[in-house]
C-alpha cells in the first residue's frame, strides 16, 4: 500500500499490478486518480460524468494491463484510456444534456493574491470558460489536450480518431476563436 507522501515507482507497481497484484494496481489508481479526474471534466464538463469517465478508465486500464508494453508512461496510457472513454461518453450524453463548462475549471486561489488581482483573474477567467463554451466539443477537446495537456498532434489524432491535419485544423480554428472571443471583448470593454 503507498504511504502518503511517498511515490513507489510506477514500473514496480505496473510489474506486480501486471502479474495481477490488484493491491498495487490499487496503489497506481490511488497515485493518478486525481490527473485522471482532471483530465476527464476538462474533457466532458461535468463532474458526475467525469467520475464515470474516470472509473470506466481505470476498469478499462484493468482490463488492457497485460497488454501495456510500456513503450509510454503510466500516466500517458491513462491520459489516453481516459480520452477515448471521454470521447466515448460525450458522445452519449450530447443528446441528452446542455454542456455545464463552467464546472470543468476550478480556480486555485492563492492566499497571497490581492483582491483587485483575484477580481481580474476571477473576471480572465469566466471569459475563457465562456469563449471555450463557445467551441465545438470536437474543437475544445483539441485545444485542452494541446494547450493544457502539451499532447503531439500524433497523439491528438490516434485517440480522436482523426487525422493529424485534422487536429491541426482544430487547434488553429480553436485558438482564432477564442482570441477573437477573448480580444474582441477587450477592445469593447477596454
Amino acid at each position: 500500500m503507498v504511504q502518503r507522501g511517498v511515490r513507489p515507482d510506477d514500473g514496480a507497481l505496473l510489474r506486480r499490478a501486471r502479474a495481477g497484484d490488484r493491491v498495487a494496481f490499487s496503489d497506481l489508481v490511488r497515485m493518478h486518480q486525481d490527473e485522471v479526474y482532471t483530465l476527464a471534466l476538462r474533457l466532458v464538463a461535468d463532474r458526475e460524468l467525469a467520475a464515470d469517465v474516470s472509473q470506466e478508465a481505470f476498469v478499462r486500464a484493468w482490463r488492457a494491463l497485460p497488454q501495456f508494453r510500456g513503450d509510454a508512461r503510466f500516466s500517458t496510457w491513462m491520459h489516453r484510456i481516459t480520452v477515448n472513454v471521454a470521447w466515448t461518453q460525450r458522445r452519449r450524453q450530447r443528446r441528452h444534456r446542455a454542456d455545464p463548462i463552467d464546472e470543468a475549471f476550478v480556480e486555485p486561489v492563492a492566499e497571497t493574491i490581492s483582491p483587485e488581482r483575484a477580481a481580474e483573474s476571477a473576471d480572465v477567467g469566466v471569459r475563457l470558460r465562456e469563449a471555450l463554451a463557445a467551441l465545438s466539443t470536437p474543437v475544445r477537446a483539441v485545444v485542452i489536450l494541446k494547450d493544457v495537456y502539451g499532447w503531439r498532434h500524433g497523439e491528438i489524432a490516434d485517440h480522436l480518431g482523426i487525422s493529424v491535419t485534422a487536429a491541426k485544423v482544430r487547434l488553429h480554428r480553436g485558438r482564432r476563436l477564442l482570441r477573437e472571443r477573448l480580444y474582441g471583448e477587450m477592445e469593447v470593454d477596454g
